[in-house]
């Protein structure tokens, strides 16, 4: 009995694999450019689960389960496997970090199901996918896109219900992401698997001449391959050096200081110096555009958040020039940062005004009246807070300047290349509305 039930177990485990294999073989021969995706996707048997797992570079699946669910649907072997596959390649477990793991895990699957329905292959074809192209039409132009951060953004703002999630995962839901978090453990890093899709990226231009809508694929790796920065970091970069009145406690020997009492009495051989260079934030620029498309509670989340940055004690001078320049169309208003108190002030009591259409080029012009005013020392840059949807300027200027936006959108008008382009995290996005 016993004996009869091990080989019954030891079929079903064959069987198990023996699907996945040909859904390996059905998923190359349809999609040539996944070839060293497939490679390093890595498969493992674990019985007694009653789910499919997956940690970022593995599929943990249940035999049982499996056969169950190959009976029901013949194509579900070759969509689990291009599931699970698109996590990795798309980088979806290695973005877990300060996100609403109920949303980002719903919007992962959301996004993947959308690319395997663009792509159309039979092997991975399932009896819901009707149903399912009609939902995604809904909330693409709901959410504007069907990337994950596009549908995660979304699901942020407008929460959706129980009974909505409920059948999103019943149509989008292959694989449990419960060990994502483990993404430190994984041999494949995000940097190996950035080179996989970075090779996917340049084959898909070949796999379009196929005739198979590659433009979701697209959107994801655009999405997934992008730099991506800190913005705490990322302001940091407009430090300038200077001096500042307090101990160099580096420079400092204190062995001789200590000497000089003790052999002498009150006399030190060596004072600590009381200046030392750091860096601060002392003429600086930051536009705010606000016109009708940039809501106003993230405008002042990105202030908050930006004051934050700038007010630690080793950022400051006593006295600083911060120009807070307000503009859609036109200047709005400047305010003038002197000091601390200054800034304090307008961070509780400043309100926005404007919100007519946008142009960046008033901002740029008002800067040079400043400073052939003589209102700035030296000006070391401009952050400009955006939707990007404006008019640019043509010349570069001679000092560093950055456009932050809240999203990624192919639509908008191309960065000039003298500036810097960044594109805000969902954390971070989500850490400047909880500071107001």
């Amino acid at each position: 009995m016993a004996q009869e039930a091990a080989d019954r177990q030891q079929k079903i485990r064959m069987l198990a694999a023996e699907i996945l294999r040909l859904s390996h073989d059905g998923l190359l021969i349809n999609l040539r450019f996944l070839d060293t995706a497939l490679a390093r996707l890595t498969l493992e048997c674990r019985e007694h689960t009653g789910a499919h797992l997956f940690d970022g570079e593995r599929l943990y699946y249940d035999p049982v389960l499996l056969l169950r669910q190959y009976e029901a649907e013949p194509g579900y072997g070759a969509r689990l496997y291009l599931h699970t596959l698109l996590h990795c390649i798309f980088y979806h477990g290695f973005q877990t970090d300060k996100l609403r793991p109920e949303y980002w895990d719903l919007a992962t699957d959301i996004a993947v199901e959308n690319t395997i329905l663009e792509i159309g292959i039979h092997p991975t074809g399932m009896s819901t996918d009707d149903t399912l192209r009609g939902r995604l039409e809904i909330l693409r132009k709901q959410a504007g896109g069907l990337t994950a951060e596009k549908v995660y953004r979304h699901f942020r703002v407008e929460e959706p219900s129980t009974k909505a999630i409920g059948e999103w995962r019943r149509l989008c839901h292959y694989d449990e992401h419960i060990y994502w978090d483990r993404k430190e453990e994984l041999e494949l890093s995000q940097a190996e698997w950035r080179k996989i899709s970075e090779r996917i990226k340049a084959d898909l231009k070949s796999f379009s001449k196929d005739k198979n809508n590659a433009q979701s694929m697209s959107e994801n790796l655009g999405e997934a391959t992008r730099e991506r920065y800190d913005y705490s970091d990322f302001l940091r970069r407009f430090m300038v050096l200077g001096e500042s009145i307090q101990v160099n406690d580096e420079e400092f020997d204190y062995i001789y200081y200590t000497y000089g009492f003790k052999t002498y009495g009150n006399m030190p051989l060596v004072e600590p110096l009381e200046y030392c260079d750091t860096n601060k934030i002392k003429d600086f620029v930051i536009a705010i555009d606000t016109s009708a498309s940039c809501r106003g509670k993230i405008v002042q989340a990105f202030l908050q958040k930006t004051y934050n940055i700038m007010q630690e004690s080793e950022n400051f001078f006593a006295k600083i020039n911060v120009h807070i320049i307000q503009c859609d169309s036109e200047i709005q208003q400047d305010t003038k940062i002197t000091d601390k108190e200054a800034f304090d002030a307008f961070i509780e009591t400043g309100k926005l005004t404007g919100f007519g259409s946008t142009d960046f080029r008033p901002v740029f012009a008002y800067v040079e009246e400043l400073r052939k005013a003589g209102e700035f020392e030296d000006l070391k840059g401009l952050i400009y807070f955006t939707d990007g949807y404006g008019i640019y300027p043509e010349r570069m200027p001679d000092y560093e300047v950055a456009f932050v936006f809240l999203n990624e959108d192919e639509n908008r008008p191309k960065v000039p290349p003298w500036a810097i382009r960044l594109v805000l995290e969902d954390e971070e996005i989500e850490a400047f509305e909880e500071e107001v």
